[in-house]
């Protein structure tokens, strides 16, 4: 049973409507002015209270920052990317706005007002969308928590955001890249990811016992994902999840020259069931890119302001030549690092790779994909990820069953994976020729029967050379008038 608490105050009495929460805890529902709207608020408080409808009255008094970091961001169940990347965009674009507001008092208005904000700030529209994504998802959980009666986003309405064409590279194209690439585990893990369409994370969490030598069956059973080390449940880098990104197991073919491939590269490096296919051991190859450096003529800079040039892969080339090719970038990396050696300028600790055996993306990234794009000078910038797009345009160019292919790349809905049909080389003469065949149906009829007759003629004999020549030039002007 609620009550209002008589209080004093130097300008007459105030009010206090104070009403049990389900817990049975007294709250407050306000202080007023009047002892009669005071009983009226606790009344129908508790009326709220029975139907289960109340606790925001009190929750909802919380600040956003409360809110999020006490209640909704520890008991997230969601994937460790998936929670560091909520977090990075929790801190760096919703914070700054919504931190000190009470959950009570965040409306629409204010979310449109937060979205404005991001747009005048340069934000892009797809980035926006996924921010409110972000911002709708905590206030969804807060309605369900009652801290809040409605969600504040639902009727925040975006722009409509543009799919990119997926970009696909040709055959010719990847052929060059590979050829392009340092050594035989790059060459044969790129491969691999063409003609497998395997996600990056499931190409390099890849063992011997996934592959079935006999039958040529490939499952994809595990992924791995690197994170911050403070998102990893024990800490480390690399976190390795017992199925991959749609949460089932897939098994396909893989032609017989790639599975012949793999067996003799796991029989030549002695690699064990169990073990990494591609592998990296956290070495610096810096000392062998040196020793090929020195051996390898570069060639001189493009002239300078004064004209000069210098050879590249030199300190000079990279302070006067303003060069910034990976040679020259290297070059005075090292002429820093023997410096801090010797003291005589701030030193620390040399850069490592953390690794548990997995590849590091952004190492493959850095020291083999694009130097092997400066020497294919494809003008292309080819990431892992468009050879998973290159395998499923290639796969229905090719004439492969969409569902075939949806299964292949582990797709959860055929939607995506229809994605691809509108990257086929062919689609579009396929649709001229088909164009072509209504619009011109009646060309071959008419052509065929007054080629007849112009054929009929020349059985007649020469003398009628010049009337079978004037046929065909009437014959000639039909059609170019047809087909304009």
């Amino acid at each position: 049973m609620g009550y209002s608490i008589k209080r004093k105050r130097r300008d007459g009495y105030r009010y206090t409507a104070m009403y049990k929460d389900p817990a049975g805890v007294h709250r407050s529902a306000g202080t007023f002015p009047t002892k009669k709207r005071a009983d009226q608020e606790w009344k129908a408080a508790e009326t709220k209270v029975a139907e289960s409808r109340g606790s925001h009255l009190v929750r909802g008094r919380q600040t956003f920052r409360t809110y999020v970091e006490k209640s909704w961001l520890p008991n997230l169940a969601v994937e460790v990317t998936t929670r560091e990347n909520y977090t990075y965009a929790l801190y760096a674009h919703l914070m700054g706005f919504f931190e000190h507001k009470r959950m009570l008092d965040i409306y629409a208005d204010d979310v449109r007002a937060w979205i404005k904000g991001l747009k005048d700030a340069g934000m892009s529209a797809h980035s926006r969308k996924y921010c409110k994504i972000l911002l709708s998802t905590i206030m969804n959980c807060a309605v369900g928590d009652e801290v809040i009666a409605v969600n504040p986003c639902a009727s925040v309405k975006m722009e409509k955001v543009a799919a990119k064409p997926l970009p696909i590279i040709t055959p010719e194209q990847y052929q060059q890249f590979h050829d392009a690439l340092p050594d035989e585990m790059s060459k044969l893990l790129v491969e691999v990811a063409i003609e497998t369409g395997m996600r990056w994370g499931e190409l390099t969490e890849l063992r011997p016992k996934d592959i079935n030598r006999s039958t040529r069956r490939l499952t994809v059973a595990r992924a791995v994902v690197q994170v911050n080390k403070k998102f990893h449940p024990t800490g480390g880098r690399f976190h390795v999840k017992d199925y991959p990104k749609n949460g089932e197991w897939r098994a396909f073919k893989i032609g017989q020259r790639l599975c012949d491939k793999l067996d003799g590269y796991i029989s030549e490096n002695g690699i064990g069931s169990e073990d990494l296919i591609f592998s990296f051991d956290g070495e610096d190859s810096r000392a062998q890119q040196q020793s090929e450096l020195a051996q390898t003529d570069l060639g001189f800079t493009e002239p300078n302001s004064k004209g000069r040039k210098y050879r590249h892969g030199t300190t000079s080339a990279y302070t006067a030549g303003k060069c910034r090719c990976q040679h020259c970038r290297r070059a005075m990396a090292d002429y820093r690092a023997s410096r801090r050696a010797e003291g005589k300028d701030d030193p620390r600790s040399p850069r490592t790779w953390e690794t548990d055996g997995h590849i590091p993306r952004r190492w493959f990234r850095e020291k083999v994909i694009k130097p092997a794009l400066e020497e294919a000078d494809l003008g292309v910038d080819i990431r892992m990820h468009m050879l998973r797009h290159a395998h499923a345009s290639w796969l229905l160019n090719g004439g492969a069953d969409l569902m075939v292919v949806k299964t292949r790349l582990g797709h959860a809905s055929i939607t995506t994976t229809e994605r691809y049909l509108h990257t086929l080389d062919n689609a579009d003469e396929t649709a001229l020729d088909a164009f072509d065949a209504v619009r011109f149906r009646n060309i071959p009829k008419q052509i065929s029967g007054e080629a007849a007759q112009a054929t009929s003629l020349v059985s007649d004999g020469e003398e009628n050379a010049q009337q079978l020549l004037a046929q065909l030039t009437e014959i000639q002007t039909k059609l170019a008038k047809l087909v304009t």
